[in-house]
């Protein structure tokens, strides 16, 4: 999958080093991160991607990647937290390798994500052997797209995520904890049910990875402050959907996106200390344009005094600012809006996450 290509890629540029030398070098381990012999001392060898990103990444974009990896540590070097926001198919692609890591090391502080992204990761835990790769998606007939629905296999770009192994699996054991807080009168978010499972150790007979590549389990394991706006256009979103159609659960049982904003603003009030958040934001979407709106909500709707704005802002995005794109908008429109000040350090990379958001990962890692 196109993440775990790209650490496997961090490892191959690596090898490229004029220090790395063939026989000091082991391969990638089955968690996707580099194994060194213990006994080399050679300049930058504690930190061989960073040491080849400050090398060679000096221009344009590679340039924009690394002033935004260097901002990102002066940030939380400074004691300053960080929110990630998760569009795309971000999980799918096994961002969780480097993500979870990033978790555990206290690299992430809150989370905005799709639905999507939500439960992907946990599907990829848990059905991993069963997902068909597709390198030449782009030549498939609309026939052979339907001979995918026909087989259960849903296509995201090179990747198929099958139905049964991972959409059902996953349904049977929700509804069950679904079922169980109404029940009990309980109302819970989207993110709190999933730690809800992934804490119980219920998914653990199914796991096909290793827990500690799922940047889920890590978030679970540390109750991660996490917002995940439009939850209802996922997967697990429609079919909570469909349960509340038959009668079967109460829409009331799952909080709302409304309180979620409410939430995070105050989040946002008891966490941004005098200087603000970080934002970094992975692709465009709900996942950003969501949580970035509640530093205007609080100056403007709430009148509130002394709110800092966001004080980093990076996105790593493919949108143009043509046709009025949100996503592609330059960090500046930003200040119109209230979200960034004049001062905040803004970065865009115009590039491909899934190559880029590891590569950052491993910088502000010292990997």
């Amino acid at each position: 999958m196109a993440i775990r290509r790209a650490n496997v890629f961090i490892y191959g540029i690596c090898k490229d080093l004029n220090y790395l030398v063939e026989s000091r070098c082991r391969t990638v381990n089955s968690t996707g991160l580099l194994n060194f012999a213990p006994d080399l001392n050679l300049t930058g060898m504690n930190r061989p991607v960073s040491a080849f990103i400050e090398k060679n990444f000096l221009h344009f974009n590679a340039a924009a990647l690394l002033d935004a990896a260097k901002a990102y540590k002066k940030h939380i070097a400074e004691g300053k937290k960080m929110m990630i926001t998760l569009a795309g198919a971000m999980s799918t692609g096994e961002l969780g390798i480097s993500l979870a890591e990033m978790i555990r090391q206290n690299k992430v502080h809150i989370i905005s994500c799709t639905g999507a992204n939500l439960e992907e990761d946990i599907m990829n835990l848990v059905a991993h052997s069963h997902y068909k790769r597709i390198p030449n998606y782009r030549d498939l007939t609309p026939e052979q797209e339907w001979d995918l629905l026909q087989n259960h296999l849903n296509r995201v770009t090179d990747t198929c995520i099958p139905e049964e192994e991972a959409f059902r699996r996953l349904q049977k054991h929700l509804f069950k904890v679904w079922k169980d807080a109404e029940d009990k009168g309980e109302r819970l978010f989207p993110h709190e049910f999933m730690y809800r499972i992934l804490n119980s150790g219920e998914l653990k007979q199914y796991y096909e990875i290793d827990p500690k590549n799922s940047w889920m389990v890590a978030a679970a394991e540390r109750n991660l402050p996490m917002v995940v706006p439009g939850w209802e256009d996922s997967t697990m979103g429609n079919i909570f959907a469909s349960y509340v159609y038959s009668g079967e659960l109460k829409a009331s049982t799952m909080k709302s996106g409304i309180e979620y904003m409410v939430w995070l603003a105050d989040w946002y009030i008891k966490n941004s200390g005098k200087e603000g958040v970080g934002f970094f934001q992975i692709g465009g979407g709900i996942a950003g344009d969501f949580p970035i709106c509640v530093v205007p909500m609080l100056h403007q709707d709430l009148q509130m005094e002394n709110i800092p704005f966001w004080s980093y802002f990076c996105q790593i995005s493919d949108s143009t600012t043509s046709y009025g794109s949100y996503s592609g908008a330059v960090p500046n429109e930003k200040i119109t809006w209230g979200k960034l000040s004049i001062e905040t350090p803004k970065f865009i990379i115009e590039s491909d996450a899934s190559i880029v958001a590891p590569l950052i990962f491993a910088y502000v890692l010292d990997m």
